[in-house]
């Protein structure tokens, strides 16, 4: 299976409400948090919906 690392990076204060609750769907609590979250379209989505907020890098687990 497939993962992906994604890190919070900048924060959503001053951004649209949906955006605050896709970083928290995703699972983030806390600015600079980094999560392994797996590679799926779901999880594709939410991530390209707050890209400008994110960090990601692509990592191969097997």
């Amino acid at each position: 299976m497939a993962t992906i690392s994604v890190t919070w990076r900048k924060s959503a204060i001053g951004y649209h409400y949906d955006q605050k609750d896709t970083i928290r769907r995703l699972g983030f609590r806390r600015l600079n948090q980094t999560l392994e979250l797996e590679d799926n379209p779901a999880t594709r989505g939410m991530v390209n919906k707050v890209i400008h907020l994110v960090e990601v890098s692509e990592e191969v687990s097997k």
